[in-house]
């Protein structure tokens, strides 16, 4: 293998042709609710259950219920483009405990790497010209973390 897989790549290679293949596919209704609908909606609803291209949608109050039911189709076809295949044909609305959505995950950290000889004396040349010893510092670390986010050459 020349690099590794995600985990869910090795799980639907797994389950191929096998009855828990369908419910890995309907999982992806969860990961890109937030995503189809927007943080403003995935406040106030959230899926719940999917049945038989039914995904039943628990609603905290009955006016976010009267704008959710205009929205329903868009809300599905969004679903449906974001999850890769038309798994969600009709949304069943219902009033419900909505949970409080979670922040999405920050990134993980770019890689740094280790400056050579010629390009810490590029950055300390370039930084020179600058007279303002805070302005000439904050150039310096700005240059030098653009070196070392880019690849060498």
């Amino acid at each position: 293998m020349p690099r590794p897989r995600p985990v869910a790549d090795l799980l639907a290679d797994a389950l191929h042709g096998k009855p828990a293949e369908k419910r890995l596919r309907e999982g992806r209704i969860w990961l890109n609710w937030h995503g189809a609908v927007g943080p403003q909606i995935a406040g106030h609803a959230q899926p719940i259950s999917f049945r038989d291209g039914v995904l039943t949608v628990a609603v905290a109050s009955a006016p976010w219920m009267q704008e959710l039911n205009f929205l329903k189709r868009t809300i599905a076809e969004r679903l449906n483009v974001l999850i890769g295949e038309p798994l969600v044909q009709e949304i069943y609305l219902k009033t419900g405990k909505v949970d409080p959505p979670r922040p999405p995950e920050p990134p993980p950290p770019l890689p740094l790497r280790e400056l050579i000889p010629a390009e810490r004396d590029r950055v300390a040349a370039e930084a020179a010209a600058i007279e303002d010893p805070e302005l000439r510092a904050a150039f310096a670390r700005l240059m030098s973390r653009h070196l070392a986010l880019t690849p060498r050459r």
